[in-house]
Parts: structure tokens; sequence; C-alpha cells
């Protein structure tokens, strides 16, 4: 006869082989009642939708001596942060050279970038610059452009349009299909159907 401790010590010799299956199919069992772990969403695309808007606001810039660079105004206003542009109705800028020369801007709407050295005109758009004294001491006259759309840049003092454009010069007045102005280089380029009307200046 297996005497107790015979018994025993045989058990004992397959305890750790038991521990081991039971650990296991704990670990088994673990697994299978564990839920998947939550799988990661797909990064939506940003939406072209406001996070802010103003009515009837405006707002001003200036520059590091406290002089007033410009200002913008307009009926609403609503920023979408997907594109870091401004949309505005009724819109009316002003802007200031570093010279002081003032330049406006008016239009039924108009797409701005986020620091508004590019503004999109659109509907009954109009770009007028200030007559300014010239280095010479004369008075340049001052130039205005008028079209369903144009594209001012600000800082480099710019204005395109590939519509049908009027250019007013003083007494001198242009009109051409499409339209680069650069003021700063003093060139313009008129394209398509352009017809111009010269007046001569008078001296006294």
């Amino acid at each position: 006869m297996i005497s107790a401790r015979n018994l025993w010590d045989r058990l004992s010799l397959y305890l750790p082989v038991f521990l081991m299956g039971l650990l296991a199919m704990a670990t088994y069992w673990l697994v299978r009642s564990t839920p998947p772990p939550d799988q990661p969403q797909a990064t939506l695309a940003p939406r072209h939708e406001p996070d802010y808007f103003m009515r009837k606001f405006a707002v001003r810039t200036y520059d590091a001596s406290g002089q007033l660079k410009s200002e913008v105004s307009g009926g609403e206003a609503r920023h979408f942060p997907d594109t870091d542009t401004l949309e505005i109705d009724q819109v009316h800028i002003r802007s200031f050279s570093p010279q002081g020369q003032l330049t406006v801007a008016t239009a039924q709407r108009a797409i701005a970038n986020g620091d508004g050295s590019e503004v999109q005109l659109m509907g009954n758009a109009q770009v007028v610059r200030e007559p300014v004294q010239g280095i010479n001491g004369q008075t340049q006259p001052g130039v205005s452009f008028a079209s369903e759309f144009l594209h001012a840049f600000m800082n480099t003092e710019r204005v395109k349009s590939h519509k049908p454009v009027t250019l007013t010069r003083g007494n001198d007045r242009f009109t051409a299909d499409s339209l680069d102005y650069d003021n700063l280089d003093r060139v313009m380029l008129l394209n398509g159907r352009v017809r111009g009307q010269l007046v001569p200046t008078r001296t006294p």
C-alpha cells in the first residue's frame, strides 16, 4: 500500500505542472474576456465652418510707432479656421503706406487672408489711392480701380483682376478685360479689349 506520505510526494511532483496549466487557462480566459482596444478613429478633415463671427465691427492695426496702419470694417465677418481666412460683407478697408499714403477698398463682399496682406474684393469692388506728393514736389494724381473682382495686395501695393476693369488716373480713364497694376514699380498691364482716354494737362 502507498502511504499518505508517498502519495503526497508523488502529487507534489505534478503540482507545478498543474499550477502552470491552471495559470495558462486563466490567462486564456482573461484574454478572451477582455474587450478589444478601441480602434484609432480616422482623423476627420476640417470642415469649412466659421469658428467666430462679428457684426457691425471695426478692427484697427498699428505699426511699432503707434501709427494707424489699417482699418477694416463691415456689416458682418466670419472667420474660417481651416483656411485662416475672413469673409466680410459690406467691407470697407483703409490702409496706410509707410509714407502715410491712404488706399481705400470697398466691395459687397471680401475674403482676406490671416494677416490682411491680401484681400479679394467681389461685387461692386473699388480700390482708390489718394493723390500723393512726389519726390520732385509735384502732386501725383490719385488712382482708382473698379470691377466686379479685384485682388488687392496691400503690402506690395499691387492690384490684379481677371475680369473687366476700369482704371482712372487723374482725368485719364482706361478700360480692359484684365489688369495687373504694380504701384511700386509704376507698371500697369492691361489685357484684352483695351480702351483709353487721355486728357492733356493744362498749363497755366
